[in-house]
Formats: structure tokens, sequence, C-alpha cells
């Protein structure tokens, strides 16, 4: 069956869904129990939350470790997989089209994001005026290898000069923004390093508040520096030319 498109659904208690936790997973059996503990201490209380955990095609037990937690840590986990690896932005976006909340929040599996900021950017964004905005846990203390810390900082430097989104940590997992805004960008793999330019084209104001950054529990991360600089340079030529190429209204009159 495919995902849901159905966007504010109810709970069988009849509560709407307000927020959608999306989580892309890629072979992180080692980690993903902790992190659902975590989780649940964090949403599992609230009906009116969702989360959602996508593998993108694991060949190790994360989807028999995630069947685990639904068993006893997480009754309301929603479990989909991909049959084969299609990247990081595929599976957030078959999340996303599944989710059933007006809000949707996106946190690694790997145990670096500390949930409890969702919370915290919920209410940033909740009580925004206007538009629904985006919010960006940025990452202000990394935990990461120093020639990742480097390779970010350069990254990010580069985005942010050739864009002008004015987010200091584009590539930052934790994101929240409005589902339906998110539908209406173009997607491609790579789409999540690009939120503050794409959202932001679509009118969607940038806010960041300081997360906690945490060294992984288990393994390593699924990319190097060089790959991640090729695939990023190549897309940020393609959302510069998707700024320049789509052209927005202002404000539309009905007659």
């Amino acid at each position: 069956m495919p995902p849901s498109t159905v966007q504010g659904s109810f709970h069988d208690d009849g509560k709407p869904t307000r927020l959608s936790v999306v989580m892309a997973v890629l072979n992180e059996a080692e980690n993903i129990l902790p992190v659902c503990q975590e989780l649940a201490d964090t949403f599992g209380a609230d009906p009116s939350i969702e989360i959602l955990a996508i593998d993108d095609g694991s060949t190790d037990a994360t989807v028999k470790k995630l069947l685990e937690a639904r068993q006893t840590l997480l009754p309301r986990l929603r479990i989909i997989s991909h049959p084969k690896r299609l990247g990081k932005s595929a599976a957030l976006r078959t999340g996303i089209t599944a989710a059933k909340g007006q809000w949707i929040a996106t946190i690694d599996g790997d145990g670096q994001d500390d949930p409890s900021a969702i919370l915290k950017m919920l209410d940033q964004a909740t009580s925004a005026p206007g538009t629904a905005p985006l919010v960006v846990g940025v990452r202000r203390k990394r935990n990461d290898r120093l020639s990742r810390r480097i390779a970010t900082r350069l990254a990010n430097g580069l985005r942010r000069r050739l864009l002008n989104d004015g987010c200091p940590d584009t590539g930052a997992p934790l994101k929240l923004f409005s589902r339906d805004l998110f539908l209406k960008i173009p997607q491609f793999e790579g789409v999540h390093r690009f939120l503050p330019a794409l959202l932001g084209h679509y009118g969607a104001p940038l806010i960041c508040i300081e997360v906690q950054h945490r060294a992984r529990l288990h393994g390593s991360s699924k990319y190097t520096n060089f790959n991640r600089a090729l695939v990023g340079i190549r897309d940020l030529l393609g959302v510069m030319w998707l700024q320049n190429r789509t052209h927005l209204p202002d404000h539309l009159t009905e007659h």
C-alpha cells in the first residue's frame, strides 16, 4: 500500500496529530534501541505526536531492532522500509509523505541528536506569526572529527555565501517545518541540506536555535568528506538554478 498523503489526520482517541517526528536510518542496528528509548521518554506519552522510522535499505538488523522497539518502547512507532538504499532525502520524503502531522521534525538515528530539543523548536514554530517558519537546530559545538568539522564549516560558508540563506548549519539533522510547504518544493537527493534556501524561497522565515550535538553511540558516518564535497557542489549549482527559475507571486487576488 502506498504511503498516505492525508495531512492533519487523527489518532484513534480523536486527537489531531500535530507533530510527526521523521527519522531516516541506514544500518543503525547498534544505535536504534537507545535512540528509540529517548524518543519514547520525550514523546511517548503524547498521543498528538507520532514517530516514523524510515529504513533506507539497511543490510544489518536495523528493521529487526525497530520492530523490537515498537514491541517494547514505542507501541505507535510507524516503520517503513525501502527495498534498497535510495538516499537520506528519499527516506525523509517517504516519511514526510506518509506523515499525518501538520508539523514535521527530522532527526538522525545515530544518537547524536537530543530529541528534547524538538519540543523547544515546536514552541518556536507555533508561536511565530505569519507563514510557518523553518526552525533549524544549529550545532554550535560539533562532536565530530576535526576533518569533518573543517569540511562542514567550509561547505556551510560556501552555501551561505552563494545562496544567501542566512543559516550557519544547513546540514543540521534537527529541523522542524510545515509538511504542506515541504511537499511544494522540488524534490531531489540532497534536498535536506538546502531547506533554508528552498523553503525560504517559498516564504518560510528562518529560526535558528542552538542544540546539543553528541558523539555517535556506535559505528561511523555513512559519508566521507570527499563524496559530500563532490555531491554538495553539484547540488549547490542545481539549487542556484532552481532559485533563479522558480518565480512565485507575492500575493494572489481571486475575482
